[in-house]
């Protein structure tokens, strides 16, 4: 099935989230930004840091009240005033993987309490053998033991520390996991086996991820489909190939070009772009999607885009 024949499990649509500082000054952190997430699908959202990627992720599960725009969850409108029955909706069903894997783990807690929190908040369990049963099975899915189950968080390393947050996350057996940077603050080996562990666990429970992220080789080995970020803004939207191979926006150009080669003669002759938003003349309040295929855009004028697809050709 085509992406346009099936209706996305998350469809947002000028989502604005503005923050107040002072009297005088308001940071647009999130400008009016639209896509969809089909399910079961992987879609990357990239950028720089300061682009808005993870206020997008925490408006989107309403750890922020949005400014503005719309967001659609499995058929319910989530971004007014939530009622009873969608919060729980909500909490249930879609879940966040965070940044910082100690940060965001109660020290206090031993790991069982924390991978069972979620369904004794929401009563997703018969009884205490079936909450057992659940929390086990769970730790062998992430890679860790029952006999981790009575320790506490300090007692593990990073990777295993995120490991307990994919669990706590995924337990609940959410549709849509947001994973915020939740491979940044950890060292290379460590992260391929997280992302394998997301992906492994993605094709056995059919969950939907938004992998939120800065480093591009690890998104394109992840993500289906990919948005670019910059300032609040989505300013290239496309499948992992349609990014990589036919970048249109030079933004998007200037990431690619600073991912480092593995092979040391290219590596030496490669050469980073600089994008300057201010000297390229590019107003983003002004531009408009742009289609370049059914899954690939770009947010320019009608200038812009005619001169940064001559440069393409």
């Amino acid at each position: 099935m085509t992406a346009e024949t099936r209706t996305p499990l998350l469809h947002v649509e000028g989502l604005k989230q503005y923050f107040r500082i002072s009297r005088t000054y308001t940071t647009k952190a999130v400008d009016g930004i639209s896509f969809d997430i089909y399910p079961g699908e992987t879609y990357g959202l990239v950028g720089e840091s300061g682009s808005g990627k993870s206020t997008t992720g925490r408006t989107l599960i309403r750890l922020y009240d949005p400014t503005g725009g719309k967001v659609i969850f499995d058929g319910r409108n989530i971004s007014g005033k939530l009622s009873k029955a969608d919060e729980e909706y909500l909490r249930t069903n879609m879940q966040m993987i965070f940044q910082d894997p100690m940060a965001c783990l109660n020290p206090r807690k031993k790991v069982y309490e924390i991978i069972a929190q979620g369904l004794e908040i929401h009563h997703l369990y018969k009884d205490k053998k079936d909450l057992d049963e659940k929390v086990y099975a769970m730790l062998d899915k992430v890679g860790l033991s029952r006999e981790h189950a009575s320790r506490y968080p300090q007692q593990f390393s990073g990777g295993q520390r995120q490991r307990i947050g994919i669990a706590r996350a995924l337990i609940m057996n959410p549709k849509l996991v947001i994973a915020d940077e939740a491979i940044s603050a950890l060292d290379v080996s460590i992260q391929a086996q997280v992302v394998n562990l997301m992906k492994d666990l993605q094709e056995e429970l059919g969950t939907t991820y938004l992998f939120i992220a800065h480093d591009l080789s690890m998104v394109k080995y992840i993500s289906d489909r990919i948005g670019v970020m910059h300032l609040g803004h989505l300013v290239e939207t496309g499948t992992t190939d349609d990014i990589f191979n036919e970048p249109v926006h030079p933004y998007t150009i200037s990431l690619l070009s600073a991912i480092p080669r593995p092979d040391p003669h290219l590596e030496k002759n490669r050469t980073s772009i600089t994008y300057d938003k201010v000297k390229e003349g590019v107003d983003y309040t002004k531009g408009t999607v742009h289609r370049l295929s059914d899954t690939h855009s770009v947010l320019a004028t009608d200038e812009e885009f005619a001169r940064w697809y001559r440069e393409k050709e």
